[in-house]
């Protein structure tokens, strides 16, 4: 496993990342600066030329699933790749045992399912877990995002034919996982040819991976979405930070609230020039509340700037000097380019939706080749 070539030890590990809060983060507007750097030369997205919700929708040839931690979500895909359907339910991995999964399937995409025929399904995330509905054992690093090796899950119906996609493991210099992230890593390649860089998926666990020669060489992850999540709900800051914190953290979910560019600015150059004052600067945001009244949306910037400059600080070796990539859920993708466009990189960025179907569209061609387990 190679290191950045820029650093000598990479920042800190984590857990299995829980993508999909950060999939369904609210999106902030995003400046036309930023917008216009979703690059209008990447490879069309199949996925994008058709969209039917409907129950009326034409059976699938094959169906695309993320399953996370809380939800999951479905894509119905013709044989030209086209999106036939999309659905979503509040049925994730932490609420269910091994025997739920393919009923909480079931209802999600049964009614779509040709009856007499075995319909693929490729899934990805946190269903290939040691908790899921079997278990996907890591593949090492270095290697390709997606390999040989997609796991075949029990099903009892005949009309489902489930695949899950193994996730990475990176061993040393520190341990470090990832399941989920590959599949948009394998989608971001497929729509970009040849990138060699640095991929970031920011979330309730934000990765940073290598990517050289098609394959992943190392990553990093960082818990900056759930430091959000539970810096403002279980500390003293909650009472700063307003009653709906949804789409204003860093993977949260929910309606786009008010926010502070100013003060998200401000408070991540502090903490991305000096991270040893994170725990300071995240007390004064309740301590200029209670002696100047801080406006929530205000509050919510700053606390979302202190974690994110934090985060850069410690990334540092995975972005300064290289080319990068962020995937992920526009407003968030937008809040960590305007991040990086004040230390003067430019990342290309990518939407997580779209690059996750991509990726399950090239696992979905490895069944065609019999590459599974």
């Amino acid at each position: 496993m190679t290191p950045p070539r820029s650093m000598t030890t990479p920042p800190g590990a984590g857990p299995d990342a829980a993508r999909d809060a950060a999939r369904d983060a609210a999106g902030r507007a995003e400046a036309p600066a930023v917008a216009a750097r979703h690059d209008p030369g990447a490879r069309p997205d199949p996925g994008a030329r058709r969209h039917d919700t409907s129950a009326e929708a034409a059976p699938p040839a094959w169906i695309g699933v993320d399953w996370g931690t809380s939800r999951l979500r479905a894509w119905g895909f013709d044989d030209a790749g086209r999106v036939l359907f999309h659905v979503a339910a509040d049925a994730g991995m932490g609420g269910l045992d091994r025997s739920g999964f393919e009923p909480a399937l079931l209802q999600a995409v049964g009614p779509r399912l040709r009856p007499g025929r075995a319909t693929p399904v490729v899934a990805c995330g946190m269903v290939g877990s040691r908790q899921g509905w079997v278990e996907a054992p890591y593949r090492d690093l270095p290697c390709p995002p997606l390999g040989a090796g997609l796991v075949r899950a029990p099903a009892a119906d005949p009309r489902l034919e489930v695949h899950v996609v193994p996730g990475l493991r990176q061993r040393r210099p520190h341990a470090d996982v990832m399941r989920g992230e590959e599949t948009q890593i394998a989608g971001f390649l497929a729509a970009h040819p040849g990138f060699d860089g640095v991929i970031c998926l920011p979330g309730t666990h934000a990765k940073w991976a290598e990517v050289s020669a098609g394959e992943v060489t190392s990553f990093a992850t960082f818990m900056t979405g759930e430091l959000f999540a539970a810096l403002s709900r279980h500390t003293v800051l909650r009472h700063s930070l307003g009653d709906g914190n949804g789409g204003g953290g860093n993977g949260g979910g929910g309606t786009p609230e008010p926010w502070d560019d100013a003060a998200f600015d401000a408070a991540l150059a502090e903490t991305l020039s000096r991270p040893e004052r994170l725990a300071r600067a995240l007390f004064s945001i309740r301590a200029e509340d209670l002696v100047a009244g801080l406006p929530a949306a205000t509050a919510r910037a700053r606390l979302s700037g202190c974690l994110v400059g934090a985060e850069l600080a410690a990334a540092r070796p995975w972005w300064l000097g290289r080319a990068v990539a962020i995937v992920g859920a526009p407003g968030l993708a937008a809040r960590y380019a305007r991040a990086l466009d004040a230390q003067g990189v430019r990342p290309r960025l990518a939407d997580a939706d779209e690059m996750t179907r991509r990726g399950l569209a090239a696992a979905h061609a490895m069944l065609t080749r019999g590459t599974t387990a």
